[in-house]
């Protein structure tokens, strides 16, 4: 996923400010353990004491020096926890912070971008897709089943065992899902719900809107200043870890779109890259609205699951 210079400047800065405020986080940590602990500093101080003596003794290859440097330090290390388990701290509270422990916030790994970075290359340039503010509410914790009765609980359960069923076997199998029904029955929450696993677990996910999604390409395609852009997103799109496409059927229907769509799901079936698919659909007008060889390429390559009852967020409301 290529960068403009500003775009690569602004995902630094993002890591330069998560250093700052870890480093402000741990200070401020440090400056409570001195305050109710005072015996906790004398032994850190000790630990510098202990690496200047030992150094020397070391450089003078002094024999049994390193060895007795290992065992004094790893008894001051067991000290300092003990102090700050004696204090009401937890042991790694003084261990420096990270939001991406696998980079150290900084972005790379062994020369390689880090899989925090390329998700803040997708956060960047698909910042219309609000996954952020999303997940914060509509996660697996929030999940619920007290407006299903009936039918339509057994409908949401089965969508919901796919769902985690998608999470688990996401590196080992390719699948693709597709969720269907009734405005408002939790098609859009179970793909967000989604999506949050699996950027913990350090995959990319792009979410779009059907209409957003082909009226960006429709943008694209049909200004010949902007090719380079086109190319950058068939490729984020076609190589992504998972790209979710929601409320399809609210897109323009046209030859342009379906002819998009067709390519869109075949080149990611090639590359073995699953898709999410929401709709509120039915399956017949799945199939009068789309062309044979779209409708074939779902059924073949989609698990369907239904998702019937009332409209949550006007429960939610009433």
């Amino acid at each position: 996923m290529n960068l403009t210079n500003s775009q690569y400047d602004a995902i630094q800065r993002d890591y330069d400010a998560a250093q700052l405020k870890n480093q402000r986080i741990l200070a401020m940590r440090q400056a409570e353990v001195s305050a109710r602990c005072p015996s906790y500093a004398a032994a850190a101080a000790d630990v510098s004491s202990l690496s200047v003596e030992y150094g020397r003794r070391v450089l003078a290859d002094e024999p049994g020096a390193m060895e007795e440097y290992r065992n004094a330090l790893s008894q001051l290390s067991q000290r300092k926890t003990e102090l700050l388990a004696g204090a009401g701290f937890p042991a790694d509270y003084l261990e420096p912070l990270f939001d991406c422990p696998d980079c150290k916030d900084t972005g790379y790994i062994d020369g390689r971008r880090c899989h925090c970075f390329e998700q803040k290359v997708i956060n960047l340039l698909y910042t219309q897709s609000n996954l952020e503010g999303l997940l914060a509410t509509e996660n697996f914790s929030s999940l619920s089943y007290e407006y299903y009765k009936g039918e339509d609980l057994q409908n949401f359960k089965k969508a919901v065992e796919s769902s985690i069923s998608f999470i688990k076997g996401f590196s080992s199998s390719y699948q693709n899902l597709l969720f269907y029904g009734e405005v408002g029955t939790g098609k859009t929450f179970l793909s967000n719900c989604i999506a949050g696993e699996l950027l913990g677990q350090g995959y990319s996910v792009i979410y779009f809107s059907s209409s957003a999604l082909f009226g960006l390409l429709s943008k694209y395609s049909f200004d010949a200043g902007a090719k380079e852009m086109l190319y950058k997103t068939y490729d984020d799109l076609y190589n992504c870890d998972l790209v979710i496409v929601d409320d399809l059927g609210t897109e323009m229907s046209n030859s342009f779109t379906n002819s998009q769509f067709f390519s869109f799901m075949n080149e990611r079936h090639l590359r073995r890259k699953p898709v999410i698919i929401s709709t509120n659909l039915s399956l017949e007008e799945l199939k009068n609205r789309y062309s044979e060889r779209i409708v074939s390429r779902l059924t073949s390559s989609f698990t369907f699951r239904k998702i019937t009852g009332p409209d949550i967020r006007l429960c939610k409301n009433i």
